[in-house]
């Protein structure tokens, strides 16, 4: 039964996304706000989906922690949810993703349209340097950059494998705030495959880490804080689950 609440959870997330996408077509030619507010929109369309087919409640917690202005968010990433949580806790995010996913129907086309920050996978001193003047320029319009320091979806039991690089890189060049966020997500939407498991998710902000930091500093303090708050939420959204009788 669970795995055909997942199934059509999944014909409800892309179904959602089509008719969203075509809806709002006319916000790609309205201020950057008005397309920002759609994708928050939908945003709350996967929440309020994942209640009421999959039976996950989703929670946010800490945002008396967000800045005014600025920041970079810095997000433990399990899952595709983790992608549209800064729609809600951001004024106005633009989030490092995949080139790749420009080419994705209405995903690749907002995120063009809200000028979002496209890099290569390959990894190059050259990459970095376009990433980097890409977040100054949105950091100077008063945007969150966005960046998973893990760079790809883990589950919730694999050892963490921070990438220094990039954060790194923004925490020298753009002397902004960095605000960690921690997750619980994959223990109810798995980083692959269609398979939802009831339960809580909860997304917590944590107090920001102040700019300026040396990097060594600077990412064992953002290991230390993601990975501290990210085992306890996984703690607790087990807890909850066993409490349901949920394997």
């Amino acid at each position: 039964m669970q795995m055909l609440r997942s199934y059509l959870f999944v014909v409800w997330l892309y179904l959602w996304m089509a008719i969203c996408g075509i809806l709002y077509l006319p916000t790609m030619f309205m201020p950057r706000v008005v397309t920002q507010r759609a994708i928050g929109l939908y945003a709350h369309i996967i929440r309020f989906g994942l209640k009421l087919i999959c039976g996950i409640d989703t929670e946010i917690r800490g945002r008396e922690h967000v800045p005014e202005g600025a920041y970079i968010y810095a997000g433990k990433h399990h899952c595709m949810l983790d992608v549209f949580i800064p729609f809600l806790v951001c004024r106005d995010p633009a989030i490092i993703l995949k080139r790749e996913l420009l080419m994705t129907p209405f995903l690749g086309w907002y995120a063009m349209s809200a000028r979002m920050i496209p890099i290569d996978r390959g990894g190059t001193s050259k990459t970095l340097k376009a990433m980097v003047d890409a977040a100054k320029d949105r950091a100077a319009k008063g945007r969150q950059i966005v960046i998973f320091p893990e760079g790809t979806r883990r589950p919730v039991d694999a050892p963490p494998e921070y990438q220094a690089a990039g954060i790194s890189a923004f925490n020298k060049a753009l002397n902004l705030p960095i605000l960690p966020v921690a997750t619980n997500a994959g223990l109810c939407w798995l980083p692959k495959g269609a398979r939802r498991t009831p339960g809580k998710i909860v997304y917590e902000i944590l107090p920001p880490i102040e700019a300026g930091l040396d990097r060594r500093t600077l990412m064992a303090r953002l290991e230390a804080d993601l990975e501290t708050a990210s085992n306890r939420l996984i703690e607790e959204g087990r807890a909850v689950q066993a409490a349901r009788g949920i394997k």
